[in-house]
Parts: structure tokens; C-alpha cells; sequence
């Protein structure tokens, strides 16, 4: 019954057993040693703590230099927060301490939640948030009438409905706001329709404001991500094909390296999707935005889409690439390596295939033009004579199931440099090049 065996004593005033005092004493399985273990592994966890705090604060700082020194997303970030705190602060004097509004702080919140990423979202968002806000305080003001004042028979008649209208998609986002300004006029309290006039009013004049500072005050245009990704596939796709052609050179690559660099190849896809997204968000940015108009700086149109469809299919010709290699690779291969020889020409090849890439990287970011156009002509030519080297070669392949996986590799090359070659300097500048011009 008593822990331990021992029985408190009796105290027959308080009719209780007293309790006895706590021991302090180091547990019968702790010895010296593993305190020490434990004050060790305290230590540990503390400089674990503090360095994840110090990077924290480093990659924060980092941020700010990069928001303060050059313009790009981290800006844009600042910019937009300043903007929504300005709007917040203009909405809540006009209604607040001009107007002395009985509920001045419905104007600040809307503005406060219509400045968004781009001037078609905030517009948008203004109709979707007006409409969810007039009958979340219509029901609301119908509710207080009907139970005579009652707030939490109001609440009880009122918040499931607007809980369930916020959910429909087409309000999105601004469908909580329904059932938040039933609760602001229930427990307010004022219900009457002059009551619930003033709360359309602010809300009606902190929208406004909110969508004209955002369309107004430098107004967000989204166009450096799709330079961005557009410029990460090539250099991706450089790196990968260098990194291959090494491995295929020393002819050190194992099974282990083939399945990388398959990987890495079908990584590409995912920054295919971002550039979609961005693609998006450029086009819905530019959606009654006076900035295309009215700025005179920033960065320059993205190349049109047809570009994203030449790297989307440069893609996945290098994901069939690597996905042979890596068939051919191990103890367990599937298909038959074309050979030493063969693999050490195909990996100069796939250098020139990089070349091409860096070069395309470069023209994208309109780094040293003039060099950049000259590199990549000479890799097209060299590319050309390469694999014409490299086809003679695949012809005198005896063995016909080497032949199999040397085909598709040549297949596969063929076909990635006609769109690193052929295709993609007109597509993506919408210029034909200057032999094809002369030729012409």
C-alpha cells in the first residue's frame, strides 16, 4: 500500500497520514558516470539549440542585406509587407480618427487583407470578401433580432451556416470572413440596420483602400521567376551532363552513379512545373495592373512559352539518356554496355551537349552576349562532327545486344541536340540565327 514498505505517521488532528518529505536522492541505477553522461548529452542538446538559432539569425540577416541591396523576391516580400501596413494605417485614420467610425477597425483589418501578391488578387479578393461580409452581418444582425439580443443563441443560429458558406471555393481564401464579422456584430452588440450600415461602410471603405494602394503604390509584377527557372534547367542540365560525361570517361561510374544521375534528370521536371507556376503568376500579375504601363525600369519580358516546351523535351530526353546508362550498369544490368570505347566518345559528345547549355544559360542572362553566341555555334559544329564520329563507330557494334542500348543512346543524343541546336536559339529569342539568316 505505502511505497517503499514504510508507513508515514498518523496525524490525528487532520485525521491524515503526513506526508513524508521528498528524496533528493540520485536514483539507485544513476552512479557518477552516467551523470556525467547526462550533463554531456545537456550540453549537446543546448549547442544544438544554439546553433540552430544562430543559423536562424544568419540566414535572417542574410535576407535583409540581399532585401536591402538588390531587388528580387526578398525585396518584393518588404515592399508588399510596407504597402499592407501603410493601407492598415490610412484606413484606420480616415474611419477611425477622421470619421470616428463606431467600429473603426472592420476598414483597417480589410485593407489590411487585400494587399496581395498581385492587383487581380486583391481585386478579387475585395468582391469575394464584400460579399461573404454583408451576409455574414445581415445573418448576423437577423439572428440578434430574432433571439431578442441573445449573443449566444445568435452565435448558435449564425456560425454553423457562415462556417459552412466560407467553405465554397469560389470565396477561397476570404470565406472565414463571413462568420469572423457575424461574431464582431453579435458581440458588439449594435444589430440595428443603421448599425449594420456602418459596418459595410468601413469595410466597403478599407477595401478600397487596400486594392488602390496595392494597384497604385508600385503594384507587384512577377517576371524575374520565370527568368529565374528558365535560366536554372540549362545550368542544371550542364552540370548533369558534365558530371556524366566524366563518370563515362574514367570509367569509374557504377550502378549507384547511373541511378544519380537518372535522378537528377527527373529532378528537372519539378523545375519545369515551377516555371509553370511562375508562368501563372506573370500573366496574372500583368491582369489590370498599371505597373506594365507605368514602370519604366525592371526586368525585361520572359521569353515566350514555346521556350518551356523545348526544355520540357530536352528533359526528358536526358532522363531516357541516363535511364539506359543506368540499365546498363551493375551486376544486374539489364541491357548490354555498347562498350569502353563508344562511352568514351558519347562523353565527349555529352560535353559539347553541356557546352550548349552553359552557352544558353548565359544568353538567357544576357552575360558577355557576344562571347556566349560564339561558344555556342562552336559547340553546335562540334557537336555535329562528334556524333557523326560516333554514328560511324555504332555501325561496326558486332554484338547486336550492345547495339540495342548504343542505339538508343545515339537516338536519345540525336534528338536532345536537335533541340539544344536546331530549335531552341530561335524559340526561345524568336530570332532566326545569323547563318540561318545569311542561308536564307
Amino acid at each position: 500500500m505505502f511505497e517503499g514498505g514504510a508507513r508515514p505517521p498518523y496525524d490525528y488532528s487532520r485525521r491524515s497520514w503526513v506526508p513524508s518529505a521528498p528524496d533528493h536522492r540520485a536514483p539507485p541505477g544513476l552512479t557518477s558516470a552516467g551523470a556525467a553522461r547526462e550533463a554531456e548529452l545537456a550540453k549537446v542538446r543546448a549547442m544544438t539549440a544554439w546553433r540552430r538559432l544562430w543559423w536562424e539569425a544568419t540566414a535572417v540577416g542574410r535576407t535583409v542585406r540581399t532585401a536591402v541591396r538588390h531587388s528580387g523576391p526578398e525585396r518584393d516580400t518588404v515592399v508588399q509587407s510596407l504597402k499592407a501596413a501603410g493601407a492598415a494605417t490610412i484606413a484606420w485614420a480616415l474611419t477611425g480618427w477622421w470619421l470616428n467610425a463606431p467600429l473603426a477597425l472592420m476598414a483597417p483589418w480589410t485593407a489590411l487583407a487585400l494587399v496581395d501578391a498581385t492587383v487581380y488578387r486583391s481585386l478579387r479578393s475585395g468582391l469575394q470578401q464584400l460579399v461573404v461580409i454583408v451576409l455574414g452581418a445581415l445573418l448576423a444582425s437577423a439572428a440578434m433580432a430574432a433571439t431578442d439580443g441573445s449573443t449566444l443563441g445568435a452565435m448558435l443560429l449564425v456560425l454553423p451556416v457562415m462556417t459552412l458558406v466560407g467553405t465554397h471555393r469560389r470565396l477561397g481564401a476570404q470565406g472565414i470572413y463571413g462568420a469572423t464579422t457575424a461574431l464582431f456584430v453579435i458581440t458588439y452588440g449594435a444589430y440595428s440596420l443603421t448599425e449594420v450600415g456602418h459596418r459595410l461602410v468601413e469595410t466597403a471603405i478599407g477595401a478600397v483602400i487596400g486594392v488602390a494602394v496595392n494597384a497604385l503604390v508600385l503594384p507587384p509584377v512577377h517576371l524575374r521567376n520565370v527568368h529565374d527557372q528558365l535560366r536554372r534547367l540549362p545550368r542544371e542540365s550542364a552540370e548533369l551532363l558534365r558530371t556524366m560525361a566524366g563518370g563515362l570517361r574514367d570509367e569509374e561510374w557504377s550502378a549507384r552513379d547511373a541511378a544519380g544521375w537518372h535522378d537528377r534528370a527527373r529532378r528537372l521536371g519539378q523545375v519545369l512545373q515551377a516555371l509553370a507556376s511562375a508562368r501563372q503568376w506573370t500573366a496574372e500579375s500583368s491582369r489590370f495592373n498599371p505597373g506594365f504601363r507605368l514602370r519604366r525600369t525592371g526586368p525585361p519580358p520572359p521569353p515566350p512559352e514555346k521556350a518551356d516546351a523545348v526544355w520540357e523535351r530536352a528533359a526528358d530526353h536526358l532522363a531516357a539518356i541516363t535511364r539506359t546508362l543506368s540499365g546498363t550498369s551493375g551486376d544486374r544490368a539489364r541491357l548490354t554496355t555498347p562498350g569502353a570505347g563508344f562511352l568514351r566518345r558519347y562523353a565527349d559528345l555529352a560535353d559539347e551537349a553541356a557546352t550548349l547549355c552553359e552557352a544558353e544559360a548565359d544568353l538567357l542572362a544576357d552575360h558577355e552576349r557576344a562571347e556566349a553566341e560564339e561558344r555556342y555555334r562552336a559547340a553546335r559544329r562540334r557537336s555535329q562532327e562528334l556524333y557523326d564520329e560516333l554514328a560511324d563507330e555504332f555501325r561496326q557494334l558486332g554484338d547486336p545486344s550492345a547495339a540495342a542500348a548504343g542505339g538508343e543512346l545515339l537516338v536519345e543524343m540525336k534528338q536532345l541536340l536537335y533541340e539544344l541546336t536546331n530549335f531552341a536559339r530561335s524559340d526561345l529569342t524568336g530570332e532566326p540565327e545569323e547563318e540561318e539568316r545569311r542561308t536564307g
